[in-house]
This record gives structure tokens, sequence and C-alpha cells, in this order.
């Protein structure tokens, strides 16, 4: 397994990965056109000083993270996702170690997410990582995102 930064040639695996977890694990009803930042990744991601990284194994996408930077030193963690098959195999941790150092390195020091309040597993995994359960109104910067009875998580870095 290899972790590389988001080409164009991955874009189709991307969004496969993403709305079959979404919406055939999770039942979240969530379309392309509800996350238009899959269809524009370099745009939104790359162009604004975040970073989109994929987990490829066997030349497939297995698994996704990524940074979308909303201001110098705040972003917010997106499209964290792992195929079934290797979920407990560490393809999360050593994402989300990937994700960690690029804020570091690019002085970021406020990172929130959402999560479906059905996605136990992950927040778990957040919990762990030291992500605190926040409310909207803690959010410290405006955020949208389609609210599927989410959470939401802020870490201080």
């Amino acid at each position: 397994m290899k972790i590389v930064p988001y080409e164009d040639c991955y874009k189709n695996q991307v969004i496969s990965l993403i709305l079959h977890i979404q919406n055939e694990e999770n039942n979240l009803n969530l379309s392309v056109d509800e996350q238009p930042e899959l269809k524009n990744i370099g745009d939104i991601f790359l162009k604004q000083g975040g970073c989109f990284w994929v987990a490829i194994e066997n030349d497939m996408v297995i698994g996704t993270i990524a940074l979308l930077k909303v201001a110098n030193n705040a972003g917010v963690l997106k499209k964290f996702f792992v195929d079934k098959n290797y979920r407990g195999k560490k393809v999360g941790l050593q994402l989300y170690k990937i994700f960690m150092a690029f804020c570091k390195d690019n002085c970021i020091h406020t990172v929130v997410l959402d999560t479906p309040s059905i996605a136990t597993r992950s927040h778990s995994f957040y919990k762990k990582a030291g992500f605190i359960e926040i409310k909207k109104d803690q959010l410290p910067f405006p955020y949208k995102y389609p609210d599927r009875d989410s959470l939401l998580f802020l870490k201080e870095l």
C-alpha cells in the first residue's frame, strides 16, 4: 500500500469509494451534487492551500483523506474514508498521520470535522486522536456541510 497526493486519474475511483461508503454502508443518501468538492478536488482542496491524499493498493483507491483550508491556520478534515476490506489494517492511521504532518508543516492549528452520528467507529477514532465533540454554535469559523444528523469535532494542534 502507498499513500500519494491526489491526481485526476484517481477521480472516478475516489468518487466511487466515497459514495459507496456514504450510501451503501451508512445509508446517508448523499449525491455527488451535494458534495461539489468531489468534482473539483484540485480547485477546492489543492489550489486553496489544502491537500487530498489517496491510499492505493494494486492500482485501486482504498482510502482517502483531505484538508480543506479555510483560514491561514484553520482547516476541515474531509473525505476520510477507508474501504471496508482494509479497515483495521492501519490504512486510516497512516492516512491520518500524513494529514497531521501536513497540518504541522503548514501551521494549521485548528481542525474541525463533521461525521454522521451513525458512524460510531469513526467517532471512537477521532476521540482517541484528541478531537472533542462540539455543538454547531461552537464552530470557530463558518462551515457548511450536508447535515445527516452529523456530529462535529474540533482539535486544537
